[in-house]
């Protein structure tokens, strides 16, 4: 299926996976609706897309943890393209570290974006999508929502709920409502996430595993994203599970 002259949000859109997937939409024809805390980087996106790609851009500075920012956001893209066909929910943080050096203000972060984040984006676009009774909605979720390891106690708990959650909103919205639901759960993403962990405790024993691994891109999330939008609209594609090939676990 086409998505040329479809409109989706991308929250996180600054850098990253948020940016690749941005960018890859846009070049398949895609209207982009860019959102994230950093309004610089977001002009600047918007401006190599206005450039490079076949699709249009609007900025639209917000925090995911602000209901009244998602609001804002739906609003602004309702005025500038009528419909909002995708929701990706990709804005996330990935402060590691042991529960035992308690990093509680750490914790309350994760909570706070990588879950109510999501819950705040759904419930913005939801009205939109029941009316017209059509869209998807992409949650990034992680590998580490499926396999636990030492320091990602609070990290892989955050995933694990948006994976549940996605499963839960697939099936109560798509058979009745025609509104797609995606897990994307990569693996280890050479992304700016892991500068997020302050725990040195943690970054000597686990990062140093990942240092002779050749890890995932950004684009590599951002192709499995576009994947997920160009189904048939009776496809649903409930979770990408993407790993690094040297990644064992």
């Amino acid at each position: 299926m086409s998505i040329k002259g479809k409109t989706a949000i991308i929250t996180g859109a600054s850098s990253g996976i948020g940016e690749a997937t941005a960018i890859k939409l846009a070049k398949e024809g895609m209207n982009v609706v860019l959102t994230a805390r950093s309004e610089d980087k977001l002009n600047e996106l918007k401006s190599k897309i206005e450039k490079e790609n076949a699709g249009k851009a609007i900025v639209v500075p917000a925090d995911v943890t602000k209901k009244e920012d998602l609001k804002k956001v739906v609003e602004k893209t309702k005025e500038a393209f009528s419909s909002i066909d995708a929701l990706i929910n990709n804005a996330g943080l990935m402060p590691l570290s042991y529960v035992k050096n308690l990093h509680t203000d750490e914790w309350d972060k994760m909570v706070d974006v990588n879950i109510k984040g999501v819950l705040n984006g759904v419930a913005a676009v939801l009205p939109t999508m029941l009316d017209q009774k059509s869209g998807n909605i992409v949650n990034i979720s992680s590998s580490a929502g499926r396999k636990i390891y030492p320091g990602g106690a609070v990290y892989c708990a955050t995933k694990s709920a948006v994976r549940m959650f996605s499963e839960g909103l697939r099936q109560e919205l798509a058979p009745n409502y025609n509104i797609n639901v995606t897990s994307i759960e990569p693996g280890f993403v050479d992304t700016s996430l892991t500068e997020t962990i302050t725990d040195d405790e943690i970054k000597d024993d686990l990062l140093s595993n990942f240092k002779e691994m050749t890890p995932l891109e950004a684009e590599d999330i951002a192709e499995a994203i576009f994947y997920s939008l160009s189904q048939p609209k009776r496809a649903n594609i409930n979770d990408v599970y993407i790993m690094p090939t040297e990644q064992a676990q």
